[in-house]
């Protein structure tokens, strides 16, 4: 007699090589046409689950985790940050959390790579200019930007992604310096040529770029305060490819539209996948570059996000640790 399959909800559509795989693994409930579920819905899904599998755009808190059934044992997390998920109700409820790390790192780095560069070298303006037929020709004074090579990139975070980060800037002749929870090892440093700051505040004074790539936790909520924010120099650059709520969006919006910064570009929101009305006025005037929230959006990635929840899924279900389970601590 074959052993029964688990129930798997998956909350937003995924990868087909990834949703064919859950249906020969599992009982896999798939969200074909993507909307995304409601509070209800998730309550709905976590009475019955086995295992639930939700995404960054889904609020897994407390209310919904206190009615979840006896049989939800799992939350399987594609994506790398559990911000979206009330990790010490789940655990006090037995219930055991995983998410995807490691496999969004390169991606994630190239697109904060990619702000800085938009937004120094005005890339996402010049882009419109020939489509919307502004062009009369060449001029040595216009769409002048700014050179990033011998500049100083302060990294908020030297996590898996601000490592990556300052490996890729290190080869556009950027000064690495770094502010983190814990100093990394001397090594890492010395193979990374970085300078740690343990004082966020004397950091963010000096920097030309700074670039945000630490997770959002309670601690890190509006990290970048609008105090912080002021201490930024009225030419520096702002880059953040990690969690809107980290840094103080209205501050953010009322430096730029009053000039005491030089631009910024983000690719997360405060409160996604609404964006500050101040800051999608500043996009249209150039004053900001904003995207999508696709900085980990490679198909490489997604496939590789889906084979890590699968693989989580599957020791879990075979009675062991999975290998990517979060704990409160962690956070």
């Amino acid at each position: 007699m074959s052993k029964k399959k688990p129930l798997v909800v998956v909350t937003r559509k995924l990868p087909a090589v990834v949703e064919t795989r859950m249906r020969e693994l599992f009982d896999a409930r798939l969200n074909i046409d993507d909307t995304p579920m409601s509070q209800a819905a998730l309550v709905e899904a976590v009475k019955t689950a086995d295992v639930l599998v939700p995404t960054v755009t889904d609020r897994i808190d407390a209310k919904v985790i206190a009615q979840a059934g006896d049989q939800l044992r799992l939350i399987a997390n594609f994506g790398n940050g559990v911000d979206n998920i009330d990790v010490a109700s789940a655990v006090q409820r037995g219930i055991t959390v995983t998410n995807t790390p490691g496999v969004l790192t390169d991606d994630t780095a190239d697109m904060t790579i990619a702000l800085i560069l938009a937004v120094a070298r005005r890339i996402a303006e010049g882009a419109r200019v020939i489509p919307d037929d502004d062009w009369a020709g060449w001029s040595p004074t216009w769409m002048l930007g700014r050179r990033i090579t011998g500049k100083r990139l302060g990294i908020v975070g030297m996590g898996r992604i601000g490592q990556a980060v300052a490996r890729r800037a290190a080869a556009f002749g950027l000064s690495i310096h770094y502010h983190n929870r814990r100093r990394l090892d001397s090594r890492i440093e010395e193979k990374l040529d970085a300078t740690y700051w343990d004082s966020l505040d004397q950091m963010l004074a000096r920097m030309d770029i700074v670039s945000v790539n630490c997770p959002h936790t309670p601690a890190t909520y509006h990290l970048l305060s609008a105090r912080r924010l002021k201490l930024l120099k009225p030419d520096a650059i702002l880059v953040n490819t990690a969690r809107g709520e980290i840094v103080d969006e209205t501050a953010l919006a009322r430096m730029l539209e009053a000039g005491e910064l030089a631009g910024a570009g983000l690719d997360v929101y405060e409160s996604e996948p609404a964006v500050n009305p101040r800051l999608l006025k500043l996009a249209r005037q150039h004053r900001v570059v904003v995207l999508p929230h696709m900085g980990s959006a490679t198909h490489e990635g997604r496939a590789d996000m889906g084979e890590k929840v699968i693989v989580n899924i599957k020791t879990f279900m075979d009675g062991h640790k999975p290998p990517d389970r979060v704990l409160p601590s962690m956070l």
